[in-house]
């Protein structure tokens, strides 16, 4: 069986060191950038639904997101109903460069899929949500405390 997911992690790395070196001079490190794209996309969302859309846990992503307010990319607002609930929102300067990344994105989507046919591109795409939707499943039964058996 070829490791697929050995593929995919070193595809991961190359691009997460990529984006890395080229955000710095926007004082975006260590992968900043992933949460923030998630916050302009989804303006008020709250901290755990980014946790749970990137795929980290809490603690990960409470520092990335306190990285990220004290840079001033984002700001906490307290929600109107219940003000336990904190809900996360770009500032000027995070909507400012979030169209950087999104280009940024887009290139390198280009490069990964060059020479792909269009039906091809499909394929990787459908392919690659049924990969994540079966690892879904035991990223929430091992985030609950439970031990997968190997």
């Amino acid at each position: 069986m070829k490791d697929i997911l050995r593929e995919i992690g070193m595809i991961a790395r190359a691009l997460d060191s990529i984006s890395n070196l080229e955000f710095k001079e926007y004082e975006l490190t260590k992968g900043q950038y992933l949460y923030l794209v998630r916050i302009c996309e989804n303006p008020g969302i709250i901290q755990e639904k980014v946790a749970e859309m990137i795929k980290v846990d809490r603690t990960t992503a409470a520092r990335a997101i306190k990285k990220l307010e004290m840079n001033g990319f984002i700001e906490k607002k307290e929600d109107k109903h219940n003000k336990k609930i904190k809900r996360l929102f770009p500032t000027e300067k995070g909507t400012t460069i979030y169209p950087f990344i999104k280009r940024e994105n887009e290139y390198s989507n280009s490069v990964a899929l060059a020479g792909f046919s269009e039906k091809e591109t499909e394929t990787i795409s459908h392919l690659l949500q049924r990969v994540r939707k079966n690892i879904e499943i035991d990223w929430e039964f091992v985030k609950k405390g439970n031990k997968r058996n190997y």
